[in-house]
């Protein structure tokens, strides 16, 4: 594998996506090849945008030579980890748990490669295989004597949830000690050297760090109790930290009204996925180009230029979208969501699928239709206003809004709200698609093919 760049620190470097380093990162990864890993917590079955941050991280990384490890938290998704949050984490059972390590692997494997031919094949590894096993005095005498309370209670994800009437259980206290052994364990039987995280995690990430260097440093690392004094070869595991990702408003990045995209194809539609990059902010257009693609420098720097000479033709979201959207769904989406994209801004909506139109209307609102009420002779108006989704409440709001022209039937302008209504006003014998305005929609469904 070649990269424009000497390394993988002075690559996400020049991406913005190194926020702290332990002493001497830069030049670990400069000099040899190294085994690295990023954590993702199983609290959903899906992973979301916001986690293409530490995703890219590792993809970077085997880019350049190294090999990537994920860890999904199956024994730390059973405590739940404070960092970022204002309450306690509701816990999940072992079956939930499962689910959701098995959902995540699966995306990984979109990213990165895992083909035995590859010399630094992706792998993915469940930290319960070590934490569901390990007995709590061993825990205990073998790790937590390496840890002081007072730097424990000194982590901002313990600092910040002390401060709350709430306060903070003695499980999610306990969480920055499974992080650390997690690793330990990393560095003993895999070789891993580098850790990457959020800078959200990096009291946690340094925990770790510091466990190995007091069980597998030299004695002069193992004496020093400030890393950021002790020289690089004193420190046999490393660490770097990504920023916190927010949008030019001061968002942070994946936050929006109905929740952020996930990234997994069978929940979020390749026309919203796309549509999430491609209404990016011209300000954060090219922060995410660096971020979320594979593209070069060269490609990024012309695409900045083009944000700056032609805004209007929105060249960089356009690249933006098509580039996470393909790394999901393959080409097939992405020439779907662009598909879709212009038959929705066409009107053409006939030309897609129900499927399609469900997943591109997120937004909308449902009703259903019997097919009892279409062989009696059901009206447009009385569809909308009493089977609709509720977007038009009554008959005499329905007329007017037609007599404005604002109302649409499948992409039509609609001028008979009484007309009737028959088989061939739903899309492929199942849906029907009613609009008002620009942006609301109705998706009025024909039983029983309705799923």
């Amino acid at each position: 594998m070649t990269t424009e760049f000497e390394n993988a620190f002075d690559d996400l470097k020049w991406r913005d996506a190194i926020a702290e380093s332990t002493p001497g990162a830069r030049d670990v990864l400069a000099r040899e090849k190294v085994t690295c890993y990023a954590g993702f917590d199983p609290t959903a079955v899906s992973l979301h945008v916001g986690n293409l941050v530490p995703i890219m991280g590792l993809v970077r990384m085997q880019q350049h030579g190294h090999t990537p490890i994920g860890i999904v938290g199956g024994g730390t998704g059973m405590i739940g980890d404070p960092s970022g949050k204002s309450e306690e984490r509701p816990l999940l059972t072992p079956d939930q748990i499962e689910e959701n390590v098995a959902g995540i692997q699966r995306q990984l494997e979109r990213f990165l490669d895992f083909s035995e031919e590859t010399s630094n094949k992706a792998s993915v590894i469940n930290n319960g295989d070590w934490l569901n096993k390990v007995s709590l005095i061993d825990f205990l005498r073998d790790v937590g004597k390496h840890f002081s309370v007072s730097t424990m209670l000194g982590r901002e994800s313990v600092r910040s949830r002390m401060e709350r009437d709430s306060g903070i259980s003695f499980t999610e206290f306990s969480y920055q000690l499974l992080q650390a052994y997690d690793y330990l364990r990393l560095y003993e039987e895999h070789n891993c050297k580098f850790q990457m995280g959020g800078s959200d995690q990096w009291g946690n990430i340094l925990g770790g760090v510091d466990l190995i260097r007091r069980v597998h440093g030299s004695d002069t690392a193992r004496s020093g109790n400030d890393l950021s004094r002790l020289q690089a070869a004193d420190l046999p595991a490393h660490a770097i930290a990504y920023p916190l990702i927010t949008t030019a408003t001061g968002e942070k990045f994946g936050k929006s009204v109905g929740g952020a995209p996930t990234l997994d194809p069978e929940q979020t539609s390749p026309y919203r996925l796309y549509q999430f990059f491609f209404n990016t902010a011209d300000a954060d257009a090219v922060p995410y180009l660096k971020l979320f693609t594979l593209l070069s420098r060269e490609q990024i720097e012309e695409l900045a230029g083009a944000v700056e000479s032609a805004p209007r033709e929105r060249e960089a979201q356009q690249a933006l979208a098509a580039e996470v959207t393909r790394m999901v769904h393959g080409d097939q989406g992405l020439t779907e969501a662009r598909r879709v994209t212009k038959a929705l801004f066409e009107d053409d909506l006939r030309t897609l699928s129900p499927r399609e139109l469900r997943g591109a209307l997120t937004e909308a609102s449902h009703g259903m239709l019997s097919p009892e009420d279409l062989s009696s002779g059901i009206t447009l108006a009385s569809a909308v206003t009493v089977n609709g989704g509720g977007m038009i409440s009554s008959s005499s709001e329905l007329r007017r809004l037609v007599s404005q022209g604002a109302v649409k039937i499948n992409g039509a302008v609609e001028t008979d709200p009484l007309r009737q209504l028959t088989a061939d006003d739903f899309i492929d014998g199942q849906v029907m698609v009613v609009q008002r305005g620009k942006k609301s929609h109705d998706l009025i469904w024909l039983a029983p093919d309705h799923q």
